[in-house]
């Protein structure tokens, strides 16, 4: 064992010296612009030319990449239950073996709930389990009827995969590699670092570039689904409330009212300009009080439907969901598809989408639960930010979605809540289990919750991009977060002009964007098991080396 090598750790990323660009990389930062002002010029000059080309690299990609994206999150998952099971991976400490965690474990746990999931949650706790009970594997193949009381399990074990172990082991993947150079090697906090077992000295040059730039393309995308989705659902919010029709267009195709793309791009301006102030604020204040007031407010929103809601239907499914997710999650991680098949086309409109989404989230999430997550160990972050979340996700689920499902199996919804729009279910969800008086209060709150998880994630994303593109620096140019929330705010705002109002040219982007991303995470598995191998030898030689002098010693 004397022939192991000490770790690389020598990354050095080339930054300005002066000027607008000073400390920042010039090729990661003006090639990351260039690549989103041209989709931006492009998407606002040939609409239709970027929705149809767009459509098509995307319906190749899922044809072409559908296997890929289910075995690689499926491996990710495992990999990340073992390392926190195996002792010598699981109690190394991301930092120095006495430092303590910089956030108390309720800030920890509401920022990275705030960030992770927050908007997801907001927007699909009811509409995901309801499409679910609608559609899946065991309905098209016959095992169960759609939205019957047979099709609840088979909905929630979709529904729990989707928002379960897989989706938050994506983020907890990248955050864990990042977090584990950063911390215990004193390495940059950038995207490139992850892969410096694999690369070594080759992450100092162009190669190291690309990567990083990848991680900010993913980024940008995976953020901006995230807010189209919420403003989609924020536009629906404040429709419900004011009654203001300019905030709604009639549905095509028999399709009900949806917003309209003068309420999303107002929206989006009102969301971005308060991220983007909040973003100048920083980590320590901005980011943490949101995520703190998101975290009580999700719990009175969870509480509404806790007294009003279906409580026992939605508490029996969520015990009975769980223990067929569990019995189900070995063959869940790696059961794929062919597309061409009413199987395949189903997973790769469904959880092939997830999957993209959550990669494209990954550099974003995985950057900032890096970031404050210093001090806690390998375990206790796989735990507390895999395990615990969750839960609390099936829960959401459980008894948002439960009460949702109840309703229509009851026949008291009588198919409101399933005609209604993804973005509008919540809220037509809310109007049968609470009084006209009671919901204006808890559509208001509801319409506070969603701009908070927006802002949230919004002004996070903007200081991760900005700490890739400053080579792993947390302290950046405010002028630069500045400039990025502008140009985050156009590139989403065209993207939603080229889709007619709607959000199909955004989440086609964003599926594209993240398969790079995709194969940069599967590398980074591999670079990661090869570091705590190496060291766990390292350790193993340093303990041989010091009982060997006391012995020396002792003789």
């Amino acid at each position: 064992m004397n022939d192991i090598n000490p770790p690389f750790i020598d990354i050095n990323i080339r930054t300005a010296d002066a000027g607008f660009y000073q400390g920042y990389s010039l090729p990661i930062t003006l090639a990351s612009k260039i690549t989103f002002a041209l989709l931006t010029v492009w998407a606002l000059l040939r609409p239709g030319s970027a929705e149809a080309i767009l459509s098509l690299l995307n319906t190749e990609i899922l044809g072409v990449f559908n296997m890929f994206y289910i075995l690689a999150v499926g491996l990710f998952a495992w990999f990340l239950l073992i390392v926190a099971v195996v002792p010598s991976s699981g109690r190394r400490r991301l930092g120095k073996e006495d430092e303590k965690p910089e956030f108390t474990t309720f800030s920890w746990f509401a920022m990275m709930f705030g960030a992770g999931l927050g908007v997801g949650l907001m927007v699909y706790a009811t509409a995901e389990p309801i499409g679910n009970w609608g559609n899946n594997p065991d309905i098209i193949t016959g095992g169960t009827l759609a939205h019957s009381a047979d099709a609840v399990t088979s909905a929630y074990r979709y529904t729990f995969m989707h928002y379960g172990i897989h989706a938050w082991g994506i983020y907890v993947l990248t955050g864990l590699c990042l977090a584990y150079y950063a911390y215990t090697r004193d390495m940059p906090l950038t995207i490139r670092t992850a892969l410096t077992p694999l690369f070594g000295r080759h992450m100092n040059g162009p190669i190291g570039h690309l990567v990083d730039i990848l991680g900010v393309v993913a980024t940008i995308l995976g953020v901006a689904v995230t807010i189209g989705f919420g403003i989609s659902q924020l536009v629906e919010g404040f429709y419900s409330i004011t009654g203001m029709e300019w905030l709604l267009q009639l549905g095509q195709d028999g399709r009900p009212p949806a917003p309209s793309s003068v309420g999303l791009i107002a929206a989006l301006i009102v969301v971005m300009a308060m991220s983007t102030l909040s973003a100048v604020s920083g980590v320590g204040r901005g980011v943490k009080h949101l995520s703190n007031l998101n975290l009580v407010l999700s719990t009175m929103l969870l509480l509404v439907f806790v007294v009003f809601g279906s409580v026992l239907f939605s508490l029996s499914t969520y015990g009975s969901a769980l223990v067929d997710y569990i019995l189900h999650f070995p063959g869940l991680s790696f059961e794929a598809y062919s597309t061409g098949t009413a199987l395949g086309d189903w997973q790769a409109g469904s959880t092939t989408f997830y999957w993209a989404w959550w990669i494209a989230f990954s550099p974003f999430v995985g950057l900032f639960l890096a970031r404050i997550s210093r001090g806690r160990t390998v375990r206790e972050f796989v735990v507390g930010a895999v395990i615990a979340p969750s839960l609390v996700c099936f829960a959401w689920m459980a008894i948002l979605g439960g009460t949702a499902i109840d309703l229509e199996l009851s026949g008291v919804a009588q198919g409101a809540i399933i005609d209604a729009s993804t973005t509008n279910m919540l809220f037509a969800t809310l109007q049968f289990i609470v009084g006209e008086q009671v919901y204006g209060i808890v559509a208001i709150m509801c319409v506070a919750l969603i701009l908070t998880f927006l802002v949230t994630s919004a002004d996070s994303g903007l200081l991760v991009i900005n700490t890739i593109m400053a080579g792993g620096e947390e302290e950046t140019d405010v002028r630069h977060r500045i400039v990025w929330g502008v140009l985050l705010t156009l590139v989403i705002g065209a993207l939603i002009i080229a889709g007619g109002g709607g959000l199909i040219v955004l989440q086609n982007a964003m599926i594209i964007g993240a398969l790079p991303f995709a194969f940069v995470m599967v590398a980074m598995c591999v670079s990661l098991g090869k570091a705590l191998y190496r060291d766990h030898q390292r350790d193993r030689f340093a303990d041989a080396e010091t009982a060997g002098l006391v012995v020396d010693r002792m003789s």
